[in-house]
């Protein structure tokens, strides 16, 4: 079975306040955001190819960084969309292309970098028999869910899960989802889950590692600065 990441690099990172770069492109140590998640798949021999869904005028720059850091498993990059439901859905169809519709996708944020090659097996393992892998967290705070009349309710904090990525699916199953919410004019589904769980597809989780934060505002990416310094001392004085 093929396994496929489709990397959404789309988003302008209107609040991480950058002027002269989208968030994906921030760099560290000389490397960007977006080269060290995806160096995470392309260094992992169970990805078999990856496309890169980017904003359109940055598709050259982005080919310039793949070129310049030895990325190998990069198939295409294309252009993203209106909403990042749309952006998602072109990388799906661009994957639908090249391989079989019973591949394992997996979807995953370009500022997203501090993922795990392991969660990532776990995630293909677990979508190849049960159909889907959603990577989640457990809930460590309360959340307050408003009714229409105005109260709120709150569900068990241990019955509860922080949905995060990758989100993984059949690539027929995501596609037939995509497809149908574009016939009914749907393009604002927050994420791929709540997109499949809305059309009653079965959903299946795993608990990812916490540190899988997303890089949307500068204390995030404080966040990451001081976890790469972590991973990097850990190799070096082995601790």
């Amino acid at each position: 079975m093929t396994n496929i990441a489709v990397i959404f690099a789309g988003g302008s990172g209107r609040r991480m306040n950058t002027v002269a770069k989208p968030k994906q492109f921030l760099e560290l140590n000389g490397k960007p955001v977006i080269i060290y998640t995806i160096e995470l798949f392309d260094n992992l021999p169970d990805i078999d190819s990856i496309v890169v869904v980017c904003i359109e005028s940055w598709i050259p720059y982005m080919h310039k960084l793949i070129n310049k850091f030895g990325i190998t498993k990069v198939m295409e990059v294309v252009p993203g969309g209106t909403t990042g439901q749309d952006s998602i859905y072109n990388g799906l169809a661009c994957a639908a292309r090249y391989f079989p519709n019973d591949s394992v996708v997996l979807i995953h944020d370009g500022v997203r970098p501090l993922i795990n090659e392991q969660t990532i097996l776990d995630c293909i393992e677990t979508t190849q028999r049960q159909g889907s892998c959603i990577t989640c967290i457990p809930a460590t705070e309360t959340f307050l869910v408003q009714q229409e009349n105005g109260n709120f309710k709150i569900p068990s904090r241990a019955d509860s899960l922080i949905a995060r990525a990758p989100q993984c699916f059949v690539l027929k199953d995501i596609l037939a989802a995509h497809t149908r919410a574009r016939e009914e004019s749907k393009h604002d589904f927050i994420d791929s889950c709540t997109m499949m769980s809305y059309y009653g597809y079965r959903l299946t989780t795993i608990i990812g590692p916490m540190e899988n934060i997303k890089i949307t505002t500068p204390t995030d990416y404080f966040v990451f600065r001081a976890m790469v310094e972590v991973h990097e001392n850990q190799q070096i004085f082995g601790f």
